[in-house]
């Protein structure tokens, strides 16, 4: 059993990253994206939409909550990734009470790099697979290869708000790889996807 959690800027390809290294490993990946959009019914999901609702975050103990019972389902029993989260040092704190965390993978870029890519994203309107014109490109020009969707351009992946994510991340979730020290594995993200995944499985396994 492994747990891991997959830290890095903005257009780093954690996301891409956690997907492989999950199907590799036969593990869970939970993004906290995915953890809100998997609530269907009850208490949480009440909870939960009451907030996005009105446009504010959710706090960090109902996420807290919510991913406590997602890890405590059978397909997590073998570990899980976690991508998107902890974004702070709370969070982080929190985390340690509800599990044990025994890889930190920190995926590193340099700031330009991180501008390049993601002004390059598109995603999908209909099923919300992300491709990049510079790293991942689509077969068909604004078409997705999974579900013939039509590709869009986020409005906030523009330079100026990306720069202010960035500097959000540096500010915030950067400060948590101090907490993991002792765990912690840093990847040179600006190489190749499977370059970076190989360098991943050989530190986790």
């Amino acid at each position: 059993m492994v747990n891991i959690i997959f830290i890095g800027p903005q257009g780093s390809g954690k996301g891409t990253q956690a997907k492989i290294i999950s199907e590799e490993l036969g593990i869970v990946h939970i993004s906290t994206g995915d953890l809100f959009r998997g609530l269907t019914k009850g208490e949480l999901k009440e909870e939960v939409d009451s907030y996005i609702n009105k446009g504010s975050l959710v706090p960090d103990e109902v996420t807290i909550k919510i991913l406590r019972e997602r890890i405590s389902k059978e397909d997590c029993k073998k570990g899980f990734i976690l991508d998107g989260f902890p974004r702070n040092v709370a969070q982080a704190d929190l985390l340690d009470k509800i599990t044990k965390i025994d890889k930190v993978v920190e995926i590193n870029i340099k700031d330009e790099l991180a501008i390049k890519r993601i002004s390059s994203r598109l995603s999908c309107k209909k099923c919300g697979a992300v491709y990049n014109l510079e790293t991942n490109p689509p077969k068909r020009q604004d078409i997705c290869d999974k579900c013939q969707g039509e590709l869009y351009r986020r409005a906030d992946d523009n330079p100026d708000a990306i720069k202010k994510r960035l500097e959000t991340y540096y500010k915030e979730t950067k400060p948590v790889l101090k907490k993991y020290e002792s765990i912690l594995i840093t990847i040179d993200g600006s190489q190749e996807i499977d370059k970076i995944a190989d360098q991943i499985l050989e530190k986790v396994r």
